[in-house]
């Protein structure tokens, strides 16, 4: 099910096949994910890289059928709400936004940046175990914030949903003609040697 999708998606440069066959689908099995498969993904996240190896990122998760799932589930939009709750897990991505220096706490410039790797690492890892994740910034951040008890200091990035793909009907009927991976822009149209200008 996670193998690349043809003519949607065509590297132009050599890459690993990883690369293209990860997508963000919506539909989701009624499988189970135990508690090993979902700590799979965060052991992948948390070897991602990071500035000062401050490692910001933290997540909070949750099994289908648990309480905090439906507790984060409550705080996704209607429109993610409506796929979403459907997920074996669902897992609320978020980072410590400043650092201990000289006994205060100060802004961590990278932790956005840093976190946002991290769930790149668990995005592949999923792909690798035969699963699909998808991110969602729709969500009521009040709402999740006091859902996952946020600390002080932390800020909520995204929640991302993860399981085994389903088939695109049993989606509404308004979302399965998304249910195919998004191409990508032109090389040419995100980098340039040299400047921007270029």
């Amino acid at each position: 099910m996670n193998a690349p999708v043809k003519d949607i998606r065509v590297a132009e440069q050599p890459v690993d096949a990883q690369f293209l066959g990860r997508w963000s689908p919506r539909a989701f099995t009624d499988a189970t994910l135990g508690e090993g498969e979902v700590q799979s993904l965060l052991e992948a996240a948390r070897w991602a890289p990071s500035a000062s190896n401050l490692q910001p990122w933290r997540f909070v998760w949750a099994l289908r059928g648990d309480a905090a799932f439906a507790r984060i589930a409550d705080g996704l939009v209607p429109f993610n709400k409506a796929w979403a709750e459907k997920a074996a897990a669902l897992i609320v991505v978020a980072s410590k936004a400043t650092v201990l220096k000289e006994e205060a706490e100060v802004a961590n410039s990278f932790h956005a940046f840093d976190t946002g790797t991290a769930w790149g690492y668990l995005a592949l890892q999923a792909h690798l175990q035969g699963l699909v994740a998808h991110a969602m910034g729709g969500f009521d951040h009040a709402k999740t914030a006091e859902a996952v008890a946020l600390p002080a200091n932390h800020v909520l990035h995204a929640v991302v949903a993860v399981g085994h793909r389903g088939d695109a009907a049993s989606l509404p009927e308004g979302l399965r003609a998304r249910e195919v991976p998004s191409p990508r822009l032109a090389l040419a149209e995100i980098s340039a040697r040299g400047s921007f200008g270029a």
